[in-house]
């Protein structure tokens, strides 16, 4: 496994390693030893029809952080700081996550979460550190002009949950510390 840092502190990118044939592969997609300071608690699995933006995400109390990764198809991954006390206070990242390549993206408490699906459908697998608590959650809008996030949206307005398309301002949320 090789780690990439990002721009933005303790987000990463994971690249496992392969070991593939004529017969197929093999990888690791998680070892306690690569995020050791991190306990993860619940596994979540989502499956997205191509066009769907669901996020940005984040719980405000039980703040999760999220060892994600696609098993079919390709998302646009981003993560929004929204630690008051980071220097990259409201800096966000994006990268591609597909079953090709085979990255997976360690977004750490303290972040907002979101991920577009650009192929026809999308699995989508991740991994938390705090069980899932939907009177905690929050939404920051995805297309907030502040945070101007380039989104890949060739097929123009993503299709979006009520929710998500009541996503606030990221000027009028409420951050973490």
């Amino acid at each position: 496994m090789q780690r990439v840092e990002t721009p933005i502190k303790d987000l990463v990118i994971l690249e496992p390693t392969l070991f593939g044939d004529e017969r197929g592969f093999f990888m690791e997609t998680f070892r306690a030893e690569w995020l050791p300071e991190h306990t993860f608690v619940q596994d979540n699995h989502s499956q997205s029809v191509g066009g769907i933006l669901r996020g940005l995400h984040y719980q405000l109390t039980k703040p999760q952080g999220k060892l994600v990764r696609v098993t079919a198809g390709e998302v646009y991954d981003v993560a929004l700081d929204l630690r008051q006390s980071s220097a990259t206070f409201g800096q966000w990242y994006g990268v591609l996550l597909s079953s090709a390549n085979k990255r997976l993206l360690f977004v750490p408490p303290g972040f907002a979460h979101g991920f577009l699906a650009v192929s026809e459908s999308v699995e989508f697998q991740y991994k938390c550190t705090h069980y899932y608590a939907p009177e905690d959650e929050h939404t920051i809008a995805w297309n907030d002009p502040d945070l101007a996030i380039t989104w890949p949206l060739d097929a123009g307005e993503p299709i979006l949950s009520a929710k998500d398309s009541q996503g606030q301002a990221f000027k009028d949320a409420t951050y973490y510390a």
